[in-house]
């Protein structure tokens, strides 16, 4: 990569706007959903995916399921976008309030 693709690359990234929002992950094989809250909904399944692969996934009843699954058992899907402006003060409480009822709704265990 050039250096001058490297620094837009960079700048591109460090523009960009939150996207926060409630996601789920779903495994077709068993039917267990997990739901989860994330500032940057974008590159939430990368990191979680990631780190899945790895064997260090939380909680410890979706590792266990990717486990004996596998990865192509799964499927990730945003369920909320919000609004990042309307999250500025107390966004970790809303979206964890936000997540919570996602898990009540879906029956749903949370991430």
């Amino acid at each position: 990569m050039k250096r001058e693709d490297k620094k837009a690359a960079v700048a591109a990234y460090k523009e960009r706007k939150p996207e926060p929002g409630i996601y789920l992950v779903r495994c077709a094989a068993t039917g267990q959903s997990w739901a989860g809250a994330a500032p940057q909904l974008s590159a939430i399944w990368n990191r979680m995916s990631f780190a899945l692969r790895q064997g260090a996934g939380s909680p410890a009843s979706l590792q266990a399921a990717w486990r004996e699954h596998g990865a192509d058992s799964f499927s990730f899907e945003i369920v909320e976008n919000m609004d990042p402006e309307d999250l500025s003060y107390s966004r970790d409480r809303i979206l964890r309030e936000r997540r919570d009822r996602w898990c009540e709704t879906l029956n749903a265990e949370a991430i």
